[in-house]
């Protein structure tokens, strides 16, 4: 239910506050007074499209502002979960603000939202029919969500695990139908990653390996320059007639001698003795290096050989053996996820085939279902109508059998004769706009009994008719009252007299600027209103009579 609407410079309106209680509420008023404009500040908070043509002139934004009770349905309270809306006090605030530069901002309590997730949030909150929303039943693409809508909530989940199979069954199919056009393609790619794999696999690289080969290589390549250089080294240093060590050995002992006389010969003595211990260090090492040298020319072919596969591989993977390595992991994981191999394609057949006959169960579960609604549906808009003076009316819902699609394999149409001995036939081609008015108040009491609307509002949907169907509208529209909220813009004085609440709307002008003012009228100004709605510009002693009998009548 919608508590309390707030609305700031908004088309003619300054600034308007509005209550609101159960049962029905009339809008009634000249036309142009602004009733239209209230309806669309509500279309707006339940999602509807925005224009800066709204924004009132001379203000730079406007503020809608709607306070409503919580839905309670399953499917509410999911959706606000799954939008992280805080629900805690029981009540939504929806704010919209509207910027001249064309900026949206809205508001879910407190939490800011996208547009199409506050019109996911409207559809529970208000339901709006307007002069020309009949226009759904003018269009059969509509009617099998109408029928559905009338199911019961077994009903409905039935179809949602439907509908849950069936997008996994149209992407199975959509995977099937990819297998089988990249299944060549694919194959062929297998077969080049499995060859690059085993290549690569067997070439059994290691980080760092084509460094250590290069240096290996080039000691092999330069040995005999390494012996005569390791030899005249080591023989300079420790030959025994004319070695290096031992005239250094000498001169360290002199030098010694001399040590304590004076700070600096102490620093030379010990640089020449350190000298000496560092030479004589690296005489054992040359010598050792020397015991270990061998020439393998056989080493030196396999490295080579070494170095050329990786030169070989280097020019199809990568500039080093790092990145060939990583181009191995890379393709390795690919094919161990790949879905490609052997019999895979049968396998697949086989699990679209089990979902087919899944589906297909269930659809014909929707199906049988949708017969047993149709019936009900029916048998009750023919007693709906009836009571709306259009007793020799017979409706019915007609089934076309299709492939799978996401509503089940179900297509209908409602079908209409309203005149006695004519056939039945489509609706969208033999019914008047009254009629089409007539039959969707006749859906809309119907489904405010089965639903659960929280309001519903009324957009001068009796235009056209008068007299005893004036009547029977009035009476429809307070029966939808009794089980939903209903706010109903009319300019029927039957329909305004049998409101629980009456608002008057009218225009002003203030400091030469147009303003929309609201009152809720008392029993005697609605006397009043009604033999205005009745008689036109001048009221008489016999209009505001007659509009006593219709509130009398009402309260009876």
């Amino acid at each position: 239910m919608l508590q309390e609407l707030t609305i700031k410079n908004f088309a003619i309106i300054s600034s308007l506050h509005l209550t609101f209680t159960n049962g029905m509420t009339a809008l009634t008023g000249e036309t142009g007074a602004g009733k239209s404009i209230i309806i669309d500040a509500v279309s707006l908070l339940a999602g509807a499209r925005s224009s800066t043509e709204y924004i009132r002139q001379g203000s730079d934004h406007c503020l809608l502002e709607g306070i409503f009770d919580l839905p309670n349905q399953v499917e509410f309270e999911e959706l606000v979960e799954e939008l992280g809306i805080d629900t805690e006090e029981n009540i939504l605030i929806v704010q919209r603000d509207m910027n001249i530069s064309g900026k949206n901002i809205c508001r879910i309590n407190g939490r800011t939202v996208t547009l199409a997730n506050l019109r996911k949030i409207g559809q529970y909150i208000v339901d709006i029919q307007g002069q020309n929303d009949h226009q759904e039943l003018m269009n059969p693409d509509s009617h099998l969500r109408l029928l559905d809508s009338f199911g019961s909530k077994e009903f409905q989940k039935n179809k949602r695990t439907y509908q849950e199979s069936y997008r996994k069954y149209i992407d199975l199919v959509k995977r099937v139908n990819k297998y089988k056009q990249n299944e060549q393609s694919f194959a062929q790619r297998i077969d080049m990653l499995t060859f690059q794999q085993e290549e690569i696999g067997n070439a059994q690289f290691e980080n760092g390996e084509e460094e250590r080969l290069i240096e290996e290589r080039d000691k092999l390549m330069n040995f005999q320059r390494i012996v005569d250089t390791l030899s005249y080294s080591y023989q300079g240093l420790s030959d025994d007639e004319a070695g290096a060590l031992d005239t250094i050995g000498s001169v360290s002992q002199e030098l010694q001698s001399i040590a304590s006389l004076d700070e600096e010969y102490q620093t030379i003595s010990e640089n020449v003795s350190s000298a000496y211990y560092l030479l004589q260090d690296a005489a054992s090492e040359i010598g050792r290096q020397l015991d270990a040298l061998e020439m393998d020319e056989q080493r030196l072919e396999l490295v080579n050989e070494r170095l050329d596969l990786i030169h070989q591989l280097k020019r199809k993977y990568g500039d080093s053996v790092e990145i060939i390595l990583d181009y191995y992991q890379t393709i390795s994981q690919e094919l161990l996820e790949s879905d490609f191999s052997e019999g895979k394609l049968e396998q697949l057949e086989n699990e679209l085939l089990e979902k087919e006959e899944r589906l297909l169960e269930e659809a014909n579960g929707l199906h049988a279902e949708r017969g047993k609604i149709a019936q009900k549906l029916e048998k009750a808009i023919q007693k709906e109508l009836k009571q709306l003076y259009m007793e020799n009316a017979r409706f019915q819902v007609v089934f076309k059998t299709t492939g799978f699609q996401e509503e089940g394999l179900d297509q209908i149409e409602f079908y209409i004769t309203t005149n006695p001995g004519e056939p039945l036939k489509p609706l969208v081609k033999v019914a008047s706009g009254g009629e089409i008015s007539r039959i969707m108040l006749a859906l809309k009491t119907i489904f405010s009994k089965t639903q659960e609307l929280t309001s519903i509002v009324f957009d001068e949907v009796d235009t056209g008719v008068s007299g005893r169907v004036a009547q029977a509208i009035a009476d429809k529209i307070y029966q939808i009252g009794e089980n939903s909220q209903v706010l109903c813009i009319t300019h029927l004085p039957q329909v305004a007299a049998k409101a629980d609440h009456q608002l008057y709307i009218k225009k002003e002008i203030i400091n030469g600027r147009t303003i929309t003012k609201v009152e809720e009228l008392p029993e005697g100004k609605r006397t009043n209103e009604i033999a205005r709605m009745l008689a036109g510009a001048e009221i008489t002693d016999l209009t505001v009579q007659h509009a006593k009998e219709l509130l009398a009548m009402a309260k009876q």
